[in-house]
C-alpha cells in the first residue's frame, strides 16, 4: 500500500473508486462522437493472429459464454450490442464502430480499477484487485473484438452483394 489509510477508509475508497472506475469511462465515451472510433485504427484493427475473430472461437469457445456477459451500454444511454438489430449496411457499420467504443471503455477501466492498489494492502488485496480488473474487462474486450471481426465479414459480404447488384 502506497497510502496509509485506516481499514474503514480502505473499504469506503474501494466501494467508491472501483464502481466509478467501471462506470465513468463508459459513460464519458458514450458522449463522444462516433467518428473517434474507427475500426481500422491502430488499437481496433484486426491482427493476423486473430484470423478474422476465429481464434476466439477455436481457443476460447467464445460462442459458449459471450451471451453471459451483460451489455452495459444501454444502462448509460449507449448503443445496445447484445444482439444484431438489423441487416442494413448503415446499422451494421454503426454496430461495428460501437464495438470500438466498448473495447476502449474496457481498456480504460483496467487502469482506473488498478488505482485502488494505491491504498490496499499488499500482496493479497493487490492480487485480488489486479485479478478482478483483468477478469472483469478482458472477456468484454475479447467479445468486442470477436463481434467486430464478424461484423466486418458481414459488411464485406453486403458490399459484395450490393456491387453484384449494380453490374
Amino acid at each position: 500500500m502506497f497510502l496509509e489509510v485506516s481499514n474503514l477508509m480502505i473499504v469506503v475508497l474501494n466501494l467508491i473508486v472501483i464502481p466509478v472506475g467501471h462506470v465513468l469511462p463508459s459513460w464519458l465515451l458514450t458522449r463522444k462522437a462516433g467518428n473517434m472510433f474507427r475500426p481500422g485504427s491502430c488499437l481496433f484493427r484486426e491482427r493476423k493472429w486473430e484470423i478474422g475473430g476465429r481464434i476466439y472461437e477455436r481457443c476460447l469457445a467464445i460462442r459458449l459464454w459471450k451471451d453471459l456477459l451483460p451489455d452495459g451500454a444501454p444502462w448509460l444511454g449507449g448503443f445496445a450490442k447484445k444482439s444484431l438489430g438489423g441487416r442494413d449496411l448503415e446499422y451494421i457499420s454503426r454496430f461495428r464502430m460501437e464495438t470500438c467504443r466498448g473495447e476502449l471503455a474496457h481498456h480504460i477501466q483496467i487502469p482506473c480499477i488498478l488505482t485502488a492498489l494505491l491504498w490496499n494492502p499488499w500482496p493479497f488485496a493487490a492480487i485480488v484487485i489486479t485479478v478482478y480488473a483483468f477478469v472483469s474487462n478482458v472477456p468484454c474486450i475479447v467479445v468486442q473484438r470477436h463481434t467486430r471481426h464478424r461484423l466486418s465479414r458481414l459488411i464485406s459480404n453486403l458490399e459484395g452483394e450490393a456491387n453484384q447488384g449494380r453490374t
